[in-house]
């Protein structure tokens, strides 16, 4: 099960992919659109944090965008670096937490304080179902599985904030996506959990010498 359809996936990088070319030719560094992902991320953190939802949403899917790119500018110039690979995730990190914050910022001002809850549960799935998927792949696991991953969090987020713009039904297109987000995010991160237990015989292989050696 796949929350953000393949075929969608594959018409928006069409979309964009002549964008991705012309950045390409002028021999842009994938590190200046992971850097504007994260500076778009807080303007847009602000929108959303004071109820502008319209203009947040379509903000948090242009930094979304940008984490597109970088990856794609990195392998089309054959330039990606363990340093950039590290960058590119810690920034992402960071942008989660800024656009959760937003939205807890907001659910704060305005009472719905329930809603806060289910905004840091789904903070907290996000975050995990990431570094269960680093850690993992740190420990020689390749762990990409799961049905919440974080482009689908970002769309899901994005789309959702541009429909809670209309008045009449403000937020609660934002709060049923953050609900499908607290439990499919956390699943994510049990499935994950799973994976690596099979993957490991059962939890029974052991670590090697090295990753003793980087756990000291």
């Amino acid at each position: 099960m796949n929350f953000l359809p393949d075929g969608i996936r594959n018409w928006y990088i069409g979309l964009i992919t002549p964008a991705i070319d012309f950045f390409i030719k002028l021999e842009i560094h994938p590190n200046h659109f992971t850097t504007l992902g994260l500076l778009i991320q807080i303007v847009a953190t602000y929108f959303m944090a004071t109820g502008s939802f319209f203009i947040g949403g379509w903000l948090i899917l242009a930094a979304g965008t940008c984490d597109i790119i970088d990856g794609k500018v990195a392998r089309a110039r054959n330039i990606g670096t363990k340093f950039g690979a590290l960058y590119d995730s810690t920034l992402d990190r960071y942008a989660e937490f800024i656009m959760f914050f937003g939205l807890g910022y907001y659910f704060i001002y305005n009472e719905f304080y329930f809603s806060t809850v289910i905004a840091f549960a789904a903070l907290g799935g996000s975050l995990m179902t990431s570094y269960i998927r680093a850690r993992s792949e740190g420990l020689g696991f390749d762990c990409k599985v799961g049905i919440m991953q974080r482009p689908e969090r970002v769309v899901y987020i994005g789309f959702a904030a541009i429909f809670s713009s209309m008045a009449f039904w403000k937020p609660w297109p934002l709060v049923g996506v953050l609900w499908i987000i607290a439990g499919c995010a956390n699943y994510t991160a049990f499935q994950r959990l799973i994976h690596v237990y099979r993957s490991s015989d059962s939890g029974r292989e052991l670590l090697s010498d090295n990753t003793k050696k980087e756990q000291e």
